[in-house]
C-alpha cells in the first residue's frame, strides 16, 4: 500500500478508519492527521456516498503522506472515484458489490494504477449462496465467501489482494482466519468487526488479533 509492505516477512502494519462523515474534509484529514501521528500507518476512509466520493481528491491532497484506503460497500463506481483521486488501495465489501462485470471495471482500474484491493468479508454481508449453502456454520460461510471473490478477482488476472474476514464473535472470527491461513497465501488482515465502544472494544480487538499475531497469522 504505497510504501507499506502488506504480508510475509513484513512487519506488521497498523491501520485504523475514520469516523467522521467524508464529506467534512477539514474534519476527516484532521482525524487522519492525528491517526498518524498517533502511530496509525494507513488509514481507510468510508465512501458510501457520491458526495463523499467527490470529497476524496480534497482529502488525498491534503493528507497526503498517509497511505489512504477507500471503503466501498455499495457502489464500484466510487471505486473508481477513488483510484482516480490517487487513493492507494481499496477495500470492497463482496457481500454488496457481486457483478462481476462492474467488479472488473474497478480491477481493469486499479491494475493500471497498482492499487491492491482487499477483499473485506464479515458476517454482516456474506455472500448470499455461500450463505445459504452453510446456514448453520458462518465461519465456513465467511470462507467460502472470500474464496469466492479471490477466485473471481484472480479470473481479471488480479492478485495485488488482501483478504478479511470479520466477525463481532471473536472466536469465530479466530476459526475463520485460521481456516484461510491454510487455504492461501494472500496478505491476511485481521480485525473484530463491530466490536463495541472503547472497553469491550479493546478487549476484543485484543484477543483476536493477538492471538493470530502470536500464531504467526496475519
Amino acid at each position: 500500500v504505497r510504501d507499506i509492505a502488506i504480508g510475509g516477512d513484513a512487519p506488521v502494519s497498523i491501520q485504523s478508519m475514520t469516523k467522521t462523515d467524508t464529506t467534512d474534509i477539514e474534519a476527516t484529514v484532521r482525524q487522519i492527521r492525528a491517526l498518524a501521528t498517533a502511530g496509525c500507518e494507513i488509514v481507510r476512509v468510508a465512501v458510501p456516498t457520491i458526495e463523499a466520493a467527490k470529497a476524496l481528491p480534497d482529502i488525498r491532497r491534503e493528507a497526503n503522506k498517509v497511505p489512504l484506503v477507500a471503503d466501498i460497500h455499495f457502489h464500484p463506481q466510487f471505486a473508481i472515484a477513488a483510484i482516480e483521486a490517487g487513493f492507494d488501495k481499496i477495500r470492497w465489501n463482496p457481500g454488496n458489490i457481486r457483478n462481476p462485470q462492474r467488479v472488473r471495471d474497478v480491477v481493469d482500474r486499479a491494475k493500471e494504477r497498482c492499487v491492491p484491493i482487499r477483499v473485506g468479508v464479515n458476517v454482516g454481508s456474506l455472500d448470499p449462496e455461500c450463505e445459504a449453502a452453510h446456514p448453520h456454520d458462518l465461519v465456513e460461510a465467511l470462507v467460502q465467501s472470500t474464496l469466492k471473490s479471490v477466485r473471481l478477482l484472480e479470473g481479471f488476472g488480479f492478485y495485488d489482494i488482501v483478504l478479511s474476514l470479520k466477525s463481532s464473535d471473536v472466536l469465530q472470527m479466530l476459526a475463520a482466519y485460521r481456516r484461510m491461513a491454510q487455504l492461501c497465501e494472500y496478505p491476511l488482515h485481521l480485525g473484530v468487526t463491530e466490536a463495541g465502544l472503547l472497553e469491550a472494544s479493546t478487549v476484543k480487538s485484543s484477543i483476536g488479533i493477538g492471538a493470530l499475531l502470536a500464531e504467526g497469522i496475519g
